[in-house]
């Protein structure tokens, strides 16, 4: 049933702002940081600003010189975008926005790589570890329900991440910093009679900022397309190879937090993560005449991964200490074509399939101190599972006048599927969703090159993942229906001053049935009736041509307005656990000569609920600020220094341990951040 409570009103605020600046400019709502072109090639396709209303776009100046031990950090730049930092091993962390946090029990923001789902099943962000700084040309990022392009995992949104491709160019960077990083990238790219060919490798091997924190990984890509002599051909093989090992920390106490936050205790001695990924995509963008262009992806994903973990020193229960395999194949096909009918009409259509071949295993074991991995106490879990789908859409940008342009739109989406218990051969059917149509509708108002107001209303959806019930209709699992999400937002970009953007946007979102699920562990939650909703402000400026500053702040909050209980008590009212109220970013780029640049970027989040009931307090907030030096010797060659976390602020990622540990000793735990970090760095480019 969908939620009526209420009804979204836009603050008045924003609205007087955007009738006193009409006079004054914005083409699209995109708002794009730092200097990035994006298009289309000469196929023909649409480029997303051009058609969606909330679009934000980072470009490689902003990212290519940035030391981060995980790419999903790069993103926290953005408006608006959370990072959930869990910082052990492997299993790290991502970014998520709109009200969705990165926990991994409602993961609601669907990741792509050159245009590729990048997904594992669960909707976490693995892949993305796969692209270091040098190779990505662009960050994308789309927010809101009226995307009709993608259906899974699409839920507030999506994130693009777009590498380099064609150009001639050999980049290299060589770092060296705090708790003995040490980091190569290279980027080779060669163009030359139609065919571009491009190759990347990059090795990161550290101690860690904790004790017992060790990580190796490797990624090695290439990239080889061919362009026709007319232009209206482009065809290319993109692939990609990663690898990590990784020691894992542990999460800490209060106590032990407060008595060295950067140990790690004995009971995580084992605990450690491999981690094995490969991508291959096929593309194909075709001109098939003037007024008519084909866009399609074939790609294969794989992930095999070995995590062993101890979430707590309770000797009283296996639970605790958990050794987990995840191997997953994904193979799938995405088509698009589009008609520009004239310049007041384009029509795009495609649809999409997806097949995953996923197994899952997880098993227990007893307590000992460090935990030993060798012998399982208990195997909850040896699963493989199917999952297909199968959505399409179709979309029509009208402009019925230079100041006008409208987007209807509609996409549907099926599922099918099976799992298998491998202990006993018992095969199960995915739940029956039938197919969930998701109508949308985008408006752009601009009556002056220097200002627009939009709007857009939509539907996405959520559906329950991983190897069992809820997923799968295992004996005496309840019927589930998709989540249905529908969105609403208000906005304005505006140009108040030459060289300065603003936006301004309102927005609200409401879930039907929505599940709290971690497949992986086996913990599932039926939330209810959703509302998520908050104002997003950004603006970006130039003074002169020597500075360049930012600032972004976005208010959230999501809380639960109908449905389920927990225990017995009533959840209506409760905030989502783990949302932040406030996102806030600012930086500032000085350009002192032409060979000498420092920059200052600072990023903020506020406290958050860590359980259901909202009783035990908030954490997690904290204030950072990073900092950057960089020298050009000459056209080829250039040095940089990075200090992060500059002020040594302490600040912790945490969450509510009501599961390991038995009732009445439920406590937070914690996973520290880094404390003040310098890195140096030399750069090549040929």
């Amino acid at each position: 049933m969908q939620s009526t409570h209420g009804k979204f009103r836009p603050s008045r605020l924003a609205w007087l702002l955007a009738l006193a600046l009409s006079g004054v400019q914005a083409q699209e709502s995109t708002v794009v940081l730092g200097e990035v072109t994006v298009n289309s090639g000469n196929t023909g396709t649409l480029p997303t600003r051009s058609i969606l209303t909330s679009v934000d776009v980072m470009g490689a100046e902003r990212v290519k010189d940035k030391n981060v031990a995980n790419s999903w950090e790069l993103i926290g730049q953005m408006p608006g975008v959370q990072l959930t930092e869990f910082r052990l091993g492997a299993e790290s962390g991502k970014p998520s926005f709109r009200a969705f946090n990165g926990e991994g029990y409602i993961n609601g923001i669907k990741l792509l790589i050159d245009g590729v789902p990048s997904n594992v099943n669960s909707g976490n962000m693995r892949y993305l570890d796969m692209i270091f700084p040098l190779d990505i040309d662009y960050v994308e990022v789309v927010r809101g329900t009226n995307d009709p392009r993608y259906g899974l995992h699409n839920i507030g949104g999506n994130i693009n991440v777009a590498t380099r491709q064609g150009g001639n160019h050999l980049d290299g960077r060589l770092t060296y910093g705090s708790f003995n990083t040490r980091e190569l990238q290279a980027a080779l790219g060669r163009e030359s009679g139609g065919f571009a060919q491009n190759y990347f490798v990059a090795k990161q091997d550290t101690d860690g900022y904790r004790d017992h924190s060790r990580s190796e990984k490797y990624s090695l890509g290439g990239k080889w397309f061919y362009t026709s002599d007319a232009g209206d051909l482009k065809a290319g093989l993109i692939a990609r190879i990663y690898r990590q090992e990784a020691e894992s920390a542990g999460y800490l106490t209060a106590a032990e937090l407060g008595a060295n936050r950067f140990q790690s205790p004995a009971r995580n001695g084992n605990d450690h993560d491999n981690r094995d990924m490969q991508q291959l995509s096929g593309h194909l963008d075709y001109q098939i005449a003037p007024s008519l262009a084909y866009s399609g992806k074939l790609y294969y994903n794989a992930i095999e991964d070995d995590r062993r973990v101890t979430y707590s020193g309770y000797a009283g229960s296996t639970l605790p200490r958990q050794r987990r395999l995840w191997n997953e194949e994904h193979t799938g096909w995405t088509n698009t074509l589009t008609w520009q009918s004239s310049r007041m009409l384009a029509v795009e259509g495609g649809f999409n399939y997806e097949h995953q071949n996923n197994r899952y295993q997880r098993y227990r074991y007893a307590y000992a101190l460090p935990s030993d991995f060798s012998t399982p106490a208990s195997t909850p879990n040896d699963d493989s599972y199917t999952l297909d789908n199968f959505g399409a859409y179709i979309q029509a940008i009208i402009k019925p006048g230079d100041a006008w342009k409208i987007v209807p739109a509609i996409r549907t989406d099926t599922f099918k599927g099976h799992s298998t218990l491998n202990a006993t051969g018992q095969t199960y059917p995915l739940q029956d969703y039938g197919w969930i149509n998701q109508p949308k509708l985008s408006v752009v108002y601009s009556p002056s090159p220097a200002f627009s107001l939009y709007g857009n209303w939509g539907r996405s959806f959520q559906v329950v993942t991983g190897s069992r019930n809820p997923a799968y209709l295992l004996p005496g699992t309840a019927t589930v229906r998709p989540s249905i999400n529908t969105g609403i937002e208000l906005g304005t970009r505006f140009r108040p001053l030459e060289r300065t953007e603003a936006r301004i946007a309102i927005w609200q979102q409401d879930a039907t049935d929505e599940v709290a699920n971690l497949p992986s562990a086996g913990t599932t939650q039926n939330l209810g009736e959703t509302r998520r909703k908050g104002v997003d402000f950004q603006i970006t400026t130039h003074l002169a041509d020597k500075v360049k500053l930012w600032f972004s702040h976005a208010y959230q909050e999501a809380k639960i307005v109908g449905g389920y209980s927990a225990g017995g008590t009533s959840l209506i009212g409760k905030e989502v656990f783990s949302t932040p109220r406030t996102i806030t970013n600012l930086g500032v780029d000085y350009q002192a000569t032409e060979s000498l640049r420092f920059d200052l970027q600072g990023r903020a989040q506020g406290n958050y609920y860590i359980d259901d009931q909202n009783s035990q307090g908030k954490y997690g907030g904290y204030v950072l600020f990073d900092g950057g030096v960089h020298y050009a010797l000459s056209k080829h060659v250039g040095i940089d220094l990075q200090v992060r976390n500059m002020f040594d602020r302490k600040y912790e990622y945490a969450w509510y341990d009501n599961f390991f540990y038995p009732a009445g000793s439920y406590q937070p735990m914690f996973s520290p951040g880094a404390g003040r970090s310098v890195y140096a760095s030399l750069n090549l480019k040929m």
